[in-house]
């Protein structure tokens, strides 16, 4: 998966001065390559028993629901504040260039789950640290969470280190 990088095309300054922004769109705009990444998530959690995909907005959906389908796990979009439909527990959490809050569906799983959770991509750590704190609400086990994307150098992984963590490529 080394050559992943060659997919991810680099953005300065977006979506402010001073940010790089890692575009995945190019990699999904390959068939080919966009397959190998599902299909080797898929095969590293296969037998794993996963019971619920939990998916972060919006590119972790993407990533998510496909390999929900491939381990036949429920997927659960954890969503922006607002935008779930039902009773939602809440996190908020600090972005690299803001404040954010996310939501989970107060009966995304039962207690007990065997949980994954996804993301295109791991930063500062902070969107992920909120996924964990709404999973645990819901008394979930999670077995990993995973990226596609790891930026190392803003140590992301501390705010997660409790739980095992797997990032395809690392920058």
């Amino acid at each position: 998966m080394n050559d992943l990088k060659q997919y991810i095309r680099d953005i300065p300054d977006f979506p402010k001065e001073g940010i790089l922004f890692r575009d995945i769109t190019t990699l999904l705009g390959s068939s080919e390559k966009f397959r190998e990444v599902v299909d080797k998530l898929a095969e590293r959690y296969a037998g794993k028993d996963i019971e619920a995909v939990v998916a972060v907005e919006a590119r972790g959906f993407i990533f998510g629901s496909v390999l929900a389908y491939k381990l036949g796990a429920a997927l659960v979009p954890v969503r922006k504040k607002g935008k779930l439909p039902f009773k939602t527990f809440s996190a908020t959490y600090t972005l690299e260039y803001g404040k954010d809050s996310l939501e989970i569906h107060e009966d995304a799983f039962k207690p007990g789950a065997r949980v994954l959770l996804i993301d295109d991509l791991l930063a500062t750590g902070g969107t992920l640290g909120a996924v964990v704190e709404l999973v645990k609400k819901l008394k979930g086990e999670i077995q990993e969470i995973v990226f596609v994307i790891e930026l190392s150098d803003l140590k992301g992984r501390e705010k997660i280190k409790d739980f095992p963590v797997y990032s395809m490529v690392k920058y």
